[in-house]
């Protein structure tokens, strides 16, 4: 069975070679496929949005070990969750918000490491600890009940964030080229999009702009992204998540686009 390992650990560090040797010490026949390590550190709208991409191109029946989670060691619970189309095991604490529109939860189980593991448990490192023996258990094809007891899947820890069909939303997060992501999802392609004051031409591709110049597109998750050819559209607009944007356009007539 694949397990799809995502997290802020970074590569600079041990910490995630260290939970896939766990992984696979507990589940030597996993397939282990890295999503992400060098996350922004603690920023879980930004793993929610990468965890929404990559979803829908995962194999059916996999385990996704999510492991973003600045409340390690606190009140947040960890879970394992079984969507429709696959399990995950990750803290409580809103990861899920976005995915779990693409693959709702079906059932869910509060992690207990006493029932599936012997070892101590660092209260810093639960992603070694916790989390990669509940997912190698999984990969094995053995039962969740083992792993804790159940929760109801609908009591899960959600952002605000959502995914919008309509016209107008917001920023969610940057991607390391300063790109913003939205949470605009429409069902056809827009003639423009507004943000701070500007008016941004839809296009199907950054090729289709000059260089230096603001684009909006529909981006491989099918969310509306913003962007710069050739810059950073974050640091060109002093752009902040949350930021609103909108399709249908301002009230007044906008100013003219200067980028710089």
């Amino acid at each position: 069975m694949a397990v799809y390992f995502l997290s802020d650990f970074g590569t600079a560090d041990v910490y995630a070679g260290v939970v896939r040797a766990v992984l696979l010490r507990r589940a030597p026949g996993a397939t282990l496929v890295d999503l992400a390590h060098d996350l922004p550190a603690g920023d879980i709208p930004h793993a929610a949005v990468q965890l929404y991409a990559a979803v829908p191109h995962l194999e059916p029946g996999g385990v996704v070990l999510a492991v973003v989670d600045p409340g390690v060691g606190g009140v947040r619970r960890a879970l394992a969750v079984r969507g429709e189309r696959l399990w995950y095991v990750l803290p409580d604490n809103g990861l899920l918000t976005l995915a779990s529109e693409l693959d709702p939860p079906q059932a869910a189980w509060a992690l207990e490491p006493a029932r599936y593991t012997d070892g101590p448990v660092s209260a810093t490192f639960h992603g070694r600890d916790v989390f990669a023996p509940a997912a190698a258990h999984l990969a094995q094809g053995m039962p969740p009940e083992a792993l804790g007891e159940p929760v109801d899947p609908e009591g899960l820890v959600r952002l605000s964030l959502w995914t919008a069909e309509g016209d107008e939303g917001e920023v969610v997060t940057f991607d390391r080229f300063g790109n913003a992501i939205t949470n605009l999802r429409p069902r056809e392609r827009p003639e423009e999009a507004h943000v701070v004051g500007r008016r941004l031409p839809f296009r199907d591709t950054f090729a289709d702009v000059a260089e230096g110049e603001a684009v909006a597109y529909i981006g491989s998750s099918g969310l509306v992204e913003l962007a710069i050819r050739g810059g950073s559209l974050r640091e060109a607009f002093r752009l902040l998540e949350g930021a609103a944007v909108n399709l249908h356009g301002p009230e007044e007539e906008p100013p003219p686009l200067e980028i710089g």
